[in-house]
């Protein structure tokens, strides 16, 4: 049995649709799916915003534990950003495009204390890998391809693609992609580190829908405080050790943490 208290009704599904996007919550996971498959789920301005609407609703919704973004349709998660609206713009409406997404989006995603999987049935360029990166895990299906093809345009990644990047396949293999613009197979993904695990496309969901299954077992304190912790792990100065130290600790205190440790210590499996 899990320290998580299942809700009292597991089939009760909450949808929410917007214009863009579809958000559903069954059995404590949330389904998010990007609703533009004659764009190729192109992340435009509208779907931005609602993408930031639902993530707020998602954080504050208790019988959401963990979340999967995905696309509708099999051919593309996200096929990059809407570049149409681009034209025309000038430097300082380019930052404030890239600052808003960041804030509001990406980094929102990166900082959520819910486990996000990207559940990848396709194409995931420019913007689309962006979204993918900020998630905490990555399953695509083996159909998917991925890159950033924006140099071909005259522009880098803009919602931290050259930053995320780096951090799981190296400076020297976000440097080949960023800079040829070439897409990459899912099973080269893989290879480099980029996703965690590939399966075909009729399993994506049910595969990404176990990982975190296997998550809903442990105590939710724990992997909220792990997620904080291990992003601590890019601050400068050794920082990130001290506030392991910090958070270690501060589990102590908590109610799951001396139910787990007393279910251990008897041989049994933790109460709810």
């Amino acid at each position: 049995m899990s320290i998580f208290k299942k809700r009292q009704n597991p089939t009760t599904m909450d949808t929410h649709y917007f214009e863009n996007i579809a958000f559903t919550c069954t059995n404590n996971i949330g389904i998010l799916s990007i609703r533009r498959p004659n764009k190729m789920n192109a992340l435009d301005a509208q779907t931005l915003k609602e993408l930031a609407d639902i993530l707020i609703h998602i954080e504050e919704d208790r019988d959401c534990w963990g979340l999967i973004i995905t696309g509708m349709g099999e051919k593309a998660f996200a096929a990059g950003a809407d570049i149409s609206e681009f034209y025309g713009k000038s430097q300082k409406e380019g930052q404030e495009i890239a600052q808003w997404g960041q804030k509001h989006v990406f980094d929102k995603i990166e900082n959520f204390q819910k486990p996000v999987i990207a559940a990848i049935n396709g194409y995931a360029l420019g913007g689309g890998l962006e979204l993918a990166l900020a998630c905490h895990l990555r399953i695509a299906s083996k159909n998917a391809e991925m890159g950033f093809p924006e140099v071909s345009l005259g522009l880098i990644p803009g919602y931290g693609g050259t930053q995320r990047l780096p951090a799981l396949v190296g400076k020297g293999k976000a440097m080949e992609m960023i800079l040829t613009g070439e897409r990459i197979s899912a099973e080269d993904a893989y290879q480099w580190g980029l996703i965690n695990e590939v399966t075909g496309i009729n399993d994506l969901v049910h595969k990404t829908k176990e990982k975190l299954n296997r998550m809903f077992l442990h105590s939710r304190t724990a992997l909220s405080t792990a997620i904080k912790t291990i992003h601590a792990s890019t601050l400068p100065n050794n920082k990130g050790f001290q506030i392991e130290i910090e958070n270690f600790g501060k589990l102590f205190s908590t109610s799951e943490f001396e139910e787990g440790v007393a279910a251990f210590l008897e041989k049994r499996k933790p109460r709810s």
